[in-house]
């Protein structure tokens, strides 16, 4: 975790900077948000949402400008900063804390009307049952926790530059990290970081469910969609609804998959 936290720290600049995040367009009222987000979570003007792992804030904000009362944690120093200076350029308010996950529940007050983790984050932690508990911990009762992510089968195929078809790299049950050395990021690929080495795990579908479950929450509904928001591989095709196609093989594979959970009311 302090390894990643040293990468993450070094990226913030280069992500607010970079043409995949699209500050400026932000500041003129984009809303980075998918759609299908958008959907799954409903409504949410004049309610309550924490958003766990929200790097420099943007897709935080956008919830806040679709009428919510955000709170934004992440463990990055840059991040939050770069998180409070955004709020403040397109005058939305909200709140951004500093914190290791794990530590939240001693860093952040109150509960939430709704949890969400946004794309690609359950992958940078270790702990799916202390996470889990950290949600449970958040949500109000008869609150719901929703996140899209990277697909699990997704994980375990090449995805280097040079990858031309699916081949089988790691194991879809490995417990050990995945050690990446890249120099750039996913948002800034040219970039050459002083520190280049991150640490992140494979978590298999029945781990996340598992996790969830047992910290108390129910399991409202588990979607999995034969495409995704990013260039995973090299092969694939971005389509008119605007997420990424295998180009052959369509819906052999899910690409990604998204959860809807509800913390029951008390003697329910």
């Amino acid at each position: 975790m302090d390894v990643n936290r040293r990468m993450w720290d070094e990226s913030v600049p280069l992500h607010v900077g970079s043409q995949s995040y699209d500050v400026p367009r932000f500041k003129k009222g984009w809303n980075p948000l998918l759609p299908l987000e958008v959907r799954a979570v409903g409504p949410v003007r004049g309610s309550s949402l924490l958003h766990l792992q929200c790097h420099f804030g943007m897709d935080t904000l956008s919830w806040a400008r679709l009428g919510a009362r955000v709170t934004g944690v992440d463990f990055s120093p840059p991040a939050i900063a770069a998180a409070r200076r955004l709020a403040r350029d397109i005058g939305v308010s909200a709140r951004f804390v500093e914190s290791d996950i794990y530590a939240a529940a001693r860093r952040v007050r109150g509960r939430f009307d709704h949890v969400y983790t946004g794309k690609g984050a359950l992958c940078w932690l270790p702990d799916l049952s202390r996470w889990a508990r950290v949600v449970a911990h958040f949500l109000k009762p008869g609150g719901r926790l929703f996140f899209l992510e990277d697909h699990p089968i997704a994980e375990i195929y090449e995805n280097g530059p040079k990858a031309r078809r699916l081949v089988l790299e790691y194991d879809y049950f490995r417990s050990e990290p995945l050690r990446d050395e890249s120099e750039g990021t996913y948002a800034a690929p040219d970039a050459r970081l002083r520190n280049a080495v991150s640490f992140s795990w494979i978590h298999p579908i029945a781990q996340v469910v598992n996790a969830l479950v047992d910290s108390g929450l129910r399991i409202e509904s588990m979607t999995e969609y034969p495409y995704t928001y990013w260039h995973r591989f090299p092969f694939t095709r971005r389509g008119r609804d605007g997420y990424w196609h295998l180009n052959t093989g369509e819906g052999s594979l899910p690409l990604m998959y998204s959860v809807r959970a509800r913390k029951p009311l008390p003697g329910s």
